[in-house]
C-alpha cells in the first residue's frame, strides 16, 4: 500500500478478482467477488450507466491490492482502499469510474450525515469501519462533498454496496460483466 500508483491492464484486474475473489469481504459472510458481483448486478437491475456498473464492480479492488489481511478493520486499520483501487484504475478508465470509487467511503459519511437512519442500518463491519473512516460527515462537510464531480454516482454505488451483502445471492459471474468494462477502457492500456 501507499501512493505508488500500480499500472494493472483490464485482464490483471480481472485475474485478481479471479484468484484472490474468495477472500471474506471484511466481516461480512460473502467473499470479496460475491460483494462486488452483487454490487454490479443490482447497478444493472437499475439501468446504470456502463460506468456505474464498472465501478460497482471494482469499487473495492483496493482491498485486494494490500497485504493487511481480510479484515484490516478488526486491527484498527483503514486500509483506504477506496484510494488504492482508484489510483490504479485511473490508469486506464475515465474519471467516470475512477472518482465514484475513489469517493464511495466518504458517500458512506455523507448518508450518515443526511440521513438519521442510515447509520443504524450498516453491517457492523460497515459501523467499525466508518469510525476509522473519520465518523459522519458534519453538515457543511456534506455540503461540501456533494458538490463534487461524481459524488452523487458515489452515493449510488455506496447504496447498492450496502445492499450487496446476501449470502447466497445468485448474479451473472465476473466474466459476463467483462464486456460492460471493456467498453469502459479509455484506450491508453486495453487489455
Amino acid at each position: 500500500m501507499g501512493n505508488k500508483k500500480m499500472k494493472l491492464s483490464l485482464d490483471e484486474i480481472f485475474d485478481i478478482f479471479d484468484t484472490k475473489g474468495d477472500a471474506q469481504y471484511g466481516g461480512e459472510a460473502i467473499t470479496q467477488l460475491e460483494h462486488g458481483l452483487q454490487c454490479a448486478a443490482l447497478a444493472q437491475a437499475k439501468f446504470a450507466s456502463p460506468e456505474l456498473i464498472s465501478a460497482c464492480l471494482l469499487h473495492d479492488l483496493g482491498h485486494l491490492l494490500h497485504d493487511l489481511g481480510e479484515n484490516a478493520t478488526d486491527r484498527e486499520i483503514d486500509d483506504r482502499h477506496e484510494y488504492e483501487g482508484a489510483l490504479c484504475l485511473e490508469e486506464i478508465f475515465a474519471p467516470a469510474i475512477a472518482e465514484p470509487i475513489r469517493l464511495h467511503v466518504e458517500a458512506k459519511r455523507y448518508l450518515c450525515a443526511i440521513d438519521s437512519n442510515y447509520q443504524a442500518r450498516l453491517s457492523p463491519n460497515s459501523q467499525d469501519s466508518l469510525r476509522l473512516q473519520g465518523g459522519a460527515f458534519s453538515t457543511e462537510e456534506a455540503k461540501t462533498f456533494i458538490a463534487l464531480p461524481y459524488a452523487k454516482d458515489a452515493v449510488k454505488l455506496r447504496i447498492w454496496d450496502d445492499l450487496a451483502k446476501v449470502v447466497g445471492l445468485k448474479t451473472p459471474d465476473l466474466a459476463s460483466f467483462k464486456s460492460v468494462v471493456t467498453s469502459c477502457l479509455n484506450g491508453r492500456n486495453l487489455l
